[in-house]
């Protein structure tokens, strides 16, 4: 979000007949735009195809955005369900081939462009914690897009608190491979040899890395039984 509106200035989020309304909808795509690129790292949870969604195609939807405000007869005449088309099954879903992430894209733009968005407060997640701010300047969105987390939370992405588990796992997975497979195949005179390396960041990570639990003692203390099923699903 923050490379979207640095490459934006006052002039840009103004240049339309009615600015703004225009400046809702270019923060929901551009939100939109955020949106679909970070699903990516959830793996198949996102998408089921690794789509390359590039900044071109959110200036192809700023542009369009912007001549049908300039010919709409009013604030209110905006073609909602037009731009939803182009933006989710044209430039964005040009390159969208599973016929199920086809549903998805559409469906989520619908979340991001439709007429709640010219409403204050309007809310572009259940938590609330990303909403359409008031219609202000070029500074007044990149203060506000600098609160955002820097790791957000898979609700700002309509998916469930387990998909974070999942993401986490590939990441280490990833990061792993990716240390073990720049490491030296053999040692050279008086450096340490692959194993040594392998020893020290498996060492380093077993000293991080907290206490198993005692699961004995908690089958113990929460034993199996019929009026507590959550007893098995905490063992």
């Amino acid at each position: 979000m923050l490379q979207t509106y640095e490459n934006l200035d006052n002039r840009q989020i103004n240049d339309c007949v009615y600015p703004v309304i225009y400046k809702k909808l270019l923060f929901a795509f551009s939100f939109f735009h955020a949106i679909i690129q970070d699903r990516r790292k959830f793996g198949p949870i996102g998408w089921n195809i690794r789509y390359e969604f590039t900044n071109e195609d959110l200036v192809v939807c700023q542009r369009q955005l912007k001549i049908f405000l300039d010919e709409a007869a009013s604030e209110e005449a905006v073609p909602y369900k037009v731009l939803q088309f182009l933006g989710a099954e044209i430039n964005y879903g040009g390159r969208v081939t599973d016929d199920k992430d086809v549903r998805l894209i559409i469906n989520i733009i619908k979340r991001y462009v439709n007429a709640d968005v010219a409403q204050d407060g309007y809310k572009f997640s259940d938590s609330g914690k990303y909403v359409s701010i008031v219609a202000g300047s070029h500074e007044d969105y990149v203060q506000y897009i600098s609160k955002f987390d820097l790791n957000p939370h898979p609700e700002a992405f309509g998916l469930h608190e387990n998909a974070e588990i999942t993401t986490n796992q590939n990441e280490t997975r990833i990061i792993l491979e990716n240390v073990l497979s720049i490491q030296p195949r053999q040692s050279s005179a008086g450096g340490k040899t692959r194993e040594d390396v392998i020893g020290e960041i498996s060492k380093s990570i077993e000293e991080k890395t907290p206490a198993p639990f005692d699961v004995e003692e908690v089958a113990s203390r929460y034993p199996t039984d019929y009026n507590e099923s959550m007893n098995t699903v905490l063992t």
